[in-house]
C-alpha cells in the first residue's frame, strides 16, 4: 500500500531528500540526514517562549494539547483542530521537546508542560478577551491541562480528557504537591552517551512507530498520515531529550488524584475499549463533585479518529451545555 503524506506536508519541503520521507513500505532503514520539520496544520504558526502553536478559525478559543510519547506532536490532534476551526478559534500547541516547538537538552517535567499551557493561555486571551478558555487534552497531555486548571481555575473553562493516564489501576496517586514518578537513576542510564541517540532512533523506527500506534488503536487500522508525520518529527535534530524524560516517569505526576480532585471546571472524560489503554479504575478513587461526565467509546485510545463525527458530537454538546462553568 502506497502511503501519502498531507499535500502541505509534501508542499512545505518540495526538495527533502528521500531519505527524510517516511518510506512507504515501513522500512527501517535510518535517513542520512532529516529536513527541516514542516508543519502538521494547514494554520497560522504562532511563536513564543521556545513554543509553537497552530492556530485557526473564529469564535470561542478551543486549546487541544497532545499527548507526550516518543513522536508526539500536535498532529495528533488533526481531525478536531479540521473540524473545529468551523465554530471556535482553536489553538492546537506543540508541547516543550516536540513538534516545532524548542527541543533542546534540559529537565522535562510536568512543571516545564504546565507553565507552557500558562504561556499559552495568556496568548490566547491576547487574541480572544478574558473569557474562559475551554480545551481538550490527550492522554499525558490530561494531566499538563489538570494542573494547569487546577492553578488557574478563572483562566480555564470546560475540560476535555481523552484516555487520561492517572487513572490505571487502584493505585492511589496522592504524593507530595508536584512529586513525580520520575526515577532519575533510569533518566541517567537512558541519557547517557553513546546510546541515547541509538536507542531513540531504536524505538521510532517506522516499523516500531507502526507497532505502537496499532497498540493505541488497537487494531492495524491506523491514521497513515499521522503515522507518516511521527516519523519525520522523529528524525528532528534534539527529538530524543523529552522522550527520555517520559519513558524514565518523570513527566507523570505522583500526586495527579489530588490534582483532578481539585478541579472545579466541567469535565467530559472520554475513551476506548480498544488496546492498550483501556485500564480507568482509578478514576473511582477520585472524589465525586458532581462536575465530571464520561463517555465510552467503542474505539481505541483516540475516539475522534475512528469516529469523529460521533466524537464531535459529543464533544460538542459538552461544551455548549449550560452548566455552571465552574463549581461554587
Amino acid at each position: 500500500m502506497k502511503i501519502h503524506l498531507p499535500a502541505h506536508v509534501l508542499a512545505a519541503e518540495p526538495n527533502a531528500p528521500t531519505a527524510a520521507r517516511p518510506d512507504p513500505r515501513g522500512s527501517d532503514r535510518s535517513p542520512s540526514g532529516a529536513a527541516a520539520l514542516p508543519p502538521a496544520l494547514e494554520a497560522e504558526g504562532l511563536r513564543f517562549d521556545g513554543l509553537h502553536c497552530y492556530v485557526a478559525g473564529e469564535g470561542p478559543p478551543l486549546v487541544l494539547v497532545h499527548s507526550v510519547n516518543a513522536a508526539a506532536s500536535a498532529a495528533e490532534v488533526r481531525p478536531l483542530f479540521e473540524r473545529l476551526r468551523a465554530k471556535r478559534t482553536v489553538f492546537a500547541l506543540d508541547l516543550p521537546g516536540f513538534g516545532l516547538s524548542d527541543r533542546s537538552d534540559r529537565n522535562y517535567t510536568p512543571r516545564l508542560m504546565t507553565d507552557a499551557l500558562h504561556a499559552l493561555a495568556q496568548q490566547v486571551r491576547q487574541r480572544c478577551g478574558a473569557e474562559p478558555i475551554d480545551a481538550l487534552a490527550v492522554s499525558l497531555g490530561c494531566e499538563f491541562l489538570a494542573r494547569a486548571a487546577a492553578e488557574q481555575p478563572a483562566t480555564w473553562g470546560r475540560l476535555a480528557l481523552v484516555s487520561p493516564t492517572g487513572l490505571a489501576g487502584l493505585t492511589p496517586r496522592r504524593g507530595p504537591p508536584s512529586s513525580t514518578r520520575g526515577m532519575p537513576w533510569l533518566h541517567a542510564a537512558l541519557s547517557a552517551r553513546p546510546w541515547a541517540e541509538a536507542l531513540y532512533r531504536g524505538l521510532t523506527k517506522p516499523s516500531v512507530i507502526r507497532y505502537f500506534l496499532k497498540r493505541t488503536w488497537g487494531g492495524p487500522n491506523i491514521d497513515e498520515a499521522l503515522w507518516a508525520y511521527d516519523v519525520l518529527t522523529a528524525r528532528q535534530p534534539g527529538a530524543h531529550f523529552a522522550p527520555l524524560h517520559f519513558l524514565s516517569g518523570g513527566l507523570f505526576s505522583q500526586d495527579i488524584h489530588a490534582v483532578y480532585d481539585t478541579l472545579t471546571q466541567p469535565v467530559w472524560m472520554s475513551h476506548g475499549v480498544h488496546g492498550d489503554f483501556v485500564d480507568y479504575r482509578g478514576k473511582s478513587l477520585l472524589h465525586d463533585r458532581g462536575n465530571w461526565t464520561r463517555t465510552t467509546f467503542q474505539t481505541g485510545a483516540l475516539p475522534y479518529f475512528e469516529l469523529p463525527s460521533e466524537f464531535q458530537r459529543e464533544f460538542e454538546a459538552f461544551l455548549d451545555d449550560d452548566v455552571p462553568a465552574r463549581l461554587q
